[in-house]
């Protein structure tokens, strides 16, 4: 049978105890904070980082989108660096060079009813023989000078065919090449204004080859017209 401890001895083993238990209760929080892992938190955590990284993303795709935009701005806004606009005037001016130059009866109105008066007008039966001579040679000169006319006015255009040939080859190009609307539409007008310069070129053509022909058949007309005076005149009857 044991025997039971004295209380001075039980009162020096207890503080030893005491402490033995304050020691070991003393490590248990800093294992709990090792081992503690909260798996909610962490799904957040990683959540939220995602959602920043897709807003960063979606920052840089829009300054990309406005870069690009900048750049195709930039293109359309830049100026074709060619011009056809003097070699154009150019072969207009010499074609309007080529109609003032006409020679006997010129492109005026007042002259061309003044010689109609004169030249292809109805013949007066007090007209002598010389002046019904001088008549048909001056309307001869005028339709030979006319036709001259039309021939140099025709030889002028089929000149000015090979410029206008690289000025379309050039402005074709540049309309293909083009980097930007601005350049296209540019190309586009200058090929619209080359069609233009053809045109007035083409009317040239027609006006001097039309004025010939009128020349020819006045001619023809008065000269109709001189043959019936003579007639009258041989026959006697009164002027009319």
């Amino acid at each position: 049978m044991k025997r039971l401890r004295s209380p001075m001895a039980l009162s020096a083993v207890l503080p030893a105890a005491v402490a033995a238990a304050v020691l070991l209760c003393g490590d248990l929080p800093v294992q709990a904070q090792v081992v503690v892992h909260d798996p909610t938190n962490h799904v957040q955590n990683v959540i939220q980082a995602a959602r920043a990284l897709e807003q960063i993303n979606n920052q840089i795709q829009s300054l990309q989108n406005e870069a690009t935009a900048l750049m195709n701005q930039a293109r359309n806004l830049t100026s074709l660096p060619y011009s056809s606009l003097q070699t154009l005037q150019a072969q207009v001016d010499r074609t309007r060079g080529l109609l003032a130059e006409a020679q006997a009866l010129a492109y005026d109105v007042r002259e061309i009813e003044a010689a109609f008066d004169s030249r292809y007008g109805a013949v007066p039966m007090s007209a002598s023989e010389g002046d019904l001579v001088a008549r048909a040679r001056e309307r001869w000169r005028s339709s030979v000078a006319g036709f001259e006319d039309a021939m140099r006015v025709q030889a002028g255009v089929v000149q000015g065919l090979g410029a206008t040939r690289q000025e379309m080859d050039r402005l074709v190009g540049a309309s293909q090449s083009a980097a930007g609307a601005l350049q296209a539409t540019q190309a586009g007008n200058q090929l619209l204004a080359l069609q233009s310069s053809q045109l007035v070129e083409l009317a040239a053509l027609l006006a001097a080859q039309g004025r010939a022909d009128a020349l020819e058949a006045a001619d023809r007309t008065a000269a109709r017209a001189d043959a019936q005076a003579r007639f009258r005149r041989f026959m006697g009857e009164p002027d009319q």
